[in-house]
């Protein structure tokens, strides 16, 4: 099976990269920052959190998958004192129980200084 790519939503600015990529029953998404759909990263944690949230629903949903076939996410974040909200957000997010395996880092920065957060993901589509 030839990979499928799946490109930035259109007037997104994004570097060069596939915003999400299947191949076989796997689906691997980019790290994914907070921006909201005019490209716009707004101030707050909660906020940006939110925006990573619809972006990969959008991402899932394009793909025909949801956010019950994750498999793994790797969450980053530029500042620890996030890590308790973001344990709050997620658990709402990405509930109920059982949660996708996951990996939080907490990292010196992402590529734009104002980024509070970015999450990866991998999605395994259901035989």
């Amino acid at each position: 099976m030839a990979i499928k790519h799946f490109p930035a939503p259109s007037g997104i600015k994004a570097p060069p990269l596939s915003f999400a990529a299947r191949a076989g029953d796997l689906l691997f998404i980019s790290g994914i920052p907070g921006f909201d759909a005019q490209g716009n990263l707004p101030d707050g944690f909660e906020a940006q959190f939110a925006n990573v949230v619809v972006n990969i629903k959008r991402i899932l949903d394009e793909a025909g998958a949801t956010m019950r076939d994750l498999v793994k996410v790797n969450v980053l974040l530029t500042r620890a004192a996030d890590v308790a909200v973001m344990n709050e957000l997620y658990a709402s997010a990405f509930g109920p129980a059982p949660y996708p395996a996951r990996t939080t880092c907490v990292v010196v920065a992402l590529p734009n200084p104002t980024m509070l957060i970015e999450i990866e993901a991998v999605a395994e589509f259901k035989a």
